[in-house]
């Protein structure tokens, strides 16, 4: 998504204002959650000539889709995000000013007198989505030994045996069935 700043030229002070609808690219989210792409993307920035390069700073607000991590019921919402990044001039040194040599390489370039705003709108809006979505807080999700829905029925429970005492069990009726034989057979022979 490149953006045109060669009417601002290299003169400090100089803005415009970008109010655009553009499509959603691809992969602006996580597993469970994310933009679709091709959906609409409404962007309200300022672009700013500073002394270093270009600063960007605004909103994005973009449709979320996706579903809970918990029951898989489909989940829906608009995000607005804040966006502020500096893209350096070419031939600018960032490293002039003093950050580090990794600082220094993640910064962002105006080149060919462009900027590529989908990096950073894709930092802002993924950073933004939740690590576990769910539908609302109080979701009980799904049992996990056979998928219903503990919403339905909050008492909903299973008896689950601990692998490590299944043998011990198989133990105890075998030796419950050879006791109750022994019993038989003495009671057998007491006749």
């Amino acid at each position: 998504m490149a953006i045109s700043v060669k009417d601002l030229g290299r003169s400090p002070g100089t803005m415009r204002t970008l109010n655009e609808h553009v499509p959603a690219p691809e992969q602006f989210g996580a597993a469970l959650i994310g933009v679709q792409e091709g959906s609409d993307m409404e962007l309200d920035l300022r672009l700013e000539s500073v002394h270093e390069g270009i600063l960007v700073s605004g909103t994005a607000t973009v449709d979320v889709t996706g579903e809970c991590g918990r029951c898989l019921d489909a989940i829906e919402y608009d995000l607005s995000v804040r966006v502020q990044e500096l893209f350096y001039y070419e031939g600018f040194d960032p490293q002039d000013q003093g950050p580090d040599d990794e600082e220094a390489e993640e910064q962002r370039r105006v080149e060919r007198d462009s900027i590529d705003l989908e990096p950073v709108l894709r930092d802002a809006v993924v950073t933004a989505l939740p690590f576990q979505p769910v539908c609302r807080e109080d979701c009980k999700g799904l049992c996990p030994e056979c998928g219903m829905r503990l919403e339905e029925d909050p008492g909903h429970q299973h008896e689950v045996l601990d692998p490590r005492w299944a043998a011990l069990a198989g133990l105890a009726g075998t030796a419950a069935d050879e006791a109750a034989t022994r019993t038989e057979s003495d009671e057998r022979e007491e006749s």
